[in-house]
């Protein structure tokens, strides 16, 4: 089976079978700024008080539907999540995520974004999401794979977020990190040399920097847990390692 970023081809009809089931309020929103548009899913939580917002930043496969049933997981914890489509517009047709014929197409385009590009949509994105009149202000990010390396930098440009989650993604360079003001959680997995060898350099750095930062693996689990642990095919070792480490985001999202 081939694999891209250490992650497997990825069946995606499970998890729209699972967002169909939702009972949350979900809307696609058109976010502009300057010359540019992006789609963005937004997934509001059933809750009586304004919410924090989280910023979730899809894998290298596009906004697919696994992504898009993330955040309603997170929503469902009473949260508002939103989630950019970081592809808008570079699909066939002018089209996002969904417009690319194979999944080999939408992460070779996903390896060809500007992260100066990368940066302006999620800045774009969180703008939008704070100033929803359901948002009591307060904005994390969250990211997976490629998502969880671009969560990890986005905390190194953005100066207002209350917390920043990284699923097994790389950190950013030393000399960025003393940019980082919130505090970085890690998720990782045991079985995923090349992001876990990344791991004491990027502690190390933090240290070094005054910067918080607390990394968990989990032992057994592969690289892309939170999707595979909860596929029908799930190992014990990605189900565990996934329910642990919602508990453990959920957990540390209330403490913001």
């Amino acid at each position: 089976m081939a694999s891209h970023g250490g992650m497997p081809q990825m069946n995606d009809d499970w998890p729209k079978a699972k967002l169909d089931k939702s009972p949350r309020h979900r809307e696609w929103v058109s976010i502009k700024y300057g010359n540019r548009t992006v789609q963005a899913f937004v997934v509001y939580p059933e809750v009586k008080d304004k919410a924090p917002v989280v910023l979730v930043i899809h894998e290298i496969f596009g906004l697919s539907n696994w992504a898009r049933s993330m955040a309603d997981d997170i929503a469902a914890a009473g949260y508002i999540a939103i989630a950019p489509d970081l592809l808008s517009g570079f699909g066939p047709n002018g089209g996002g995520s969904s417009e690319f014929p194979d999944q080999d197409a939408t992460v070779k385009a996903v390896f060809k974004l500007d992260p100066a590009v990368v940066t302006a949509d999620l800045d774009a994105t969180a703008d939008y999401g704070k100033k929803l009149p359901a948002s009591n202000g307060k904005l994390a990010v969250v990211g997976f794979c490629w998502g969880g390396g671009n969560s990890f930098a986005f905390a190194t440009h953005r100066q207002d977020l209350s917390a920043a989650f990284v699923f097994y993604g790389s950190g950013p360079d030393a000399a960025a990190i003393a940019s980082i003001h919130a505090p970085v959680y890690g998720f990782y997995a045991g079985n995923d040399s090349r992001i876990g060898a990344t791991i004491p350099a990027t502690t190390e750095a933090m240290k070094a920097a005054g910067k918080k930062y607390e990394p968990v693996t989990y032992d057994g689990a592969g690289h892309g847990f939170m999707r595979a642990g909860e596929a029908p095919d799930a190992t014990p070792a990605n189900k565990k390692a996934r329910d642990e480490g919602f508990a453990r985001l959920t957990g540390l999202l209330k403490k913001m």
